[in-house]
């Protein structure tokens, strides 16, 4: 199996997750993304990072070794 593109990062997260903002730069294997979401409202930095791990599901087991985030509110967002 190949290793994930940044894009398809990308579309894993965004087909689970509404986002206003999603960047995810990466080598195959190690991944920095940011997320913007309005999902995040209220949730602690560990539930946001939960959701985001649920939206890739069995992926963040077989094919992405690591993945660093930022998640945040649009309103925590400045571009």
């Amino acid at each position: 199996m190949a290793d994930p593109t940044p894009q398809q990062v990308r579309d894993f997260i965004a087909a689970v997750l509404p986002c206003a903002h999603l960047q995810v730069e990466g080598d195959g294997r190690h991944f920095f993304a940011t997320i913007v979401s309005t999902e995040f409202t209220g949730l602690s930095r560990i539930k946001r990072h939960q959701r985001v791990y649920a939206a890739l599901g069995e992926r963040m087991r077989e094919e992405i070794h690591a993945l660093s985030m930022k998640t945040l509110t649009p309103e925590e967002w400045q571009p």
